[in-house]
């Protein structure tokens, strides 16, 4: 057979018979097409724009985060929660440490709870500020990502005032935060409450009622919420088919139960319903912020930041110095000299995408004897192939913006 003959057979295993011969087209979307904004691959089965099949993969930013932190001890381990969804790392970074407080039954001071309340929302607010703008780029939409994008900016200017840090923030410790807040921090935190309402006002005047870009989102990559619930959605792909479930209301941690807020659902689920419900969410983030800072006014005491628990919050490095006691903590610290109980928990927060969960097992070691992230995208991704079968390339492409698929959280 020659190879002529051989490529004739092969092109014919890819046609469809009807009244004409269809060619079928296999495309890669990803894993480094920008359009995915992450490494990973769909391979796509195609009718010309549609898409009748997709096989997803998924391991090419495996870090095997688990078994790291398997061989750290319990206070080192925010360097890697940081790495997960780096969109919202401070949000990763409590949601750790309020499960190892909640493995050695450490009770937080009021005014630290809070502080971290206002620090989980602003990280919330950056999240969605990437995933909307990012919405609006991908529908064509240029000039609200290049506006409001630069406000993800100013959070990360209080994140560097807080911890010297602005991406992977290594933001707070066990028992609360390495350091309280300065007044520029509390200036900017305040300045944002101020300034921010109106940009997102913009925002929604410059989409919201957009002919162009509600033809481009409505009905596009939708997902009822009986198959939302069934594949494990959480999140804001989950409220945005109509399910109101928010792990701050159903199981409250750090406080929440002390603020009024509302829980934006959409209808049908599909990316204008995720977009809608992500800008409200900010709104209600601005809503929690401004409460936590009324709360923190009442507190006399504006020198608390963290609990007294020495066991676990390495002193200042000038008392190490100078105090034998300071000393004998940081040295049992950094040793992994302090006792901790046998057991296993399991904790979950609110994160940007959802209900970001924490396992862990301690056999008493220095380090956790097994340690298992629930991440909200490794979940969510699993519905991406019915979500998008039976349309079309670009509306792939907006469906996996709205649902913000994280590379670093799904492939942990």
């Amino acid at each position: 057979m020659s190879q002529a003959t051989k490529q004739q057979d092969l092109w014919k295993e890819d046609q469809v018979a009807g009244d004409g011969l269809r060619e079928l087209t296999t495309l890669n979307l990803g894993p480094t097409h920008p359009a995915t904004h992450g490494i990973f691959q769909n391979v796509l089965t195609m009718d010309g724009e549609i898409i009748l099949e997709t096989e997803q993969t998924i391991g090419y930013i495996h870090r095997a985060f688990e078994k790291i932190c398997e061989r750290r001890p319990f206070y080192q381990i925010t360097t890697l929660t940081d790495r997960m969804n780096y969109c919202s790392a401070p949000i990763n970074n409590m949601g750790w440490h309020m499960a190892v407080e909640k493995l050695l039954g450490i009770e937080l001071p009021k005014r630290v709870e809070y502080m971290r309340v206002i620090i989980m929302e602003l990280s919330r607010i950056t999240d969605h500020i990437i995933c909307n703008t990012i919405i609006s780029q991908d529908a064509g939409a240029t000039t609200p990502f290049l506006y409001v994008y630069q406000w993800r900016e100013k959070i990360y200017e209080i994140y560097e005032e807080i911890c010297g840090a602005r991406l992977t923030t290594n933001m707070g410790r066990i028992g609360g935060f390495e350091r309280n807040f300065s007044d520029l921090a509390w200036q900017r935190i305040r300045a944002i409450l101020k300034e921010f309402p109106a940009v997102l006002d913009e925002f929604d005047a410059l989409l919201v009622r957009n002919r162009i870009f509600m033809d481009r989102t409505i009905n596009c990559g939708p997902i009822p919420a009986d198959r939302a619930l069934a594949y494990g959605l959480t999140g804001p792909n989950l409220r945005a088919a109509g399910v109101d479930y928010d792990v701050r209301v159903a199981d409250p941690y750090s406080s929440y139960q002390d603020f009024d807020f509302a829980i934006p659902v959409g209808k049908s689920g599909d990316v204008y319903d995720r977009f809608t419900v992500r800008q409200e969410e900010m709104r209600q983030s601005l809503s929690i912020i401004r409460q936590a800072l009324e709360k923190l006014d009442k507190i006399a005491d504006k020198s608390t930041y963290r609990a007294d628990v020495p066991d676990w919050v390495l002193p200042p490095k000038q008392e190490v110095y100078n105090d034998m006691e300071a000393l004998i903590y940081h040295f049992k610290i950094v040793m992994g000299e302090v006792e901790v109980p046998v057991g296993e928990i399991y904790h979950c927060v609110e994160g940007g995408n959802g209900e970001l969960g924490f396992y862990i097992v301690s056999d008493g070691g220095r380090n956790p004897f097994r340690v298992h992230f629930r991440r909200p995208c490794f979940i969510y991704y699993q519905a991406y192939p019915e979500i998008i079968k039976g349309g079309m390339l670009s509306d792939a492409i907006l469906t996996m913006s709205s649902m913000n698929v994280i590379a670093g959280e799904l492939d942990a």
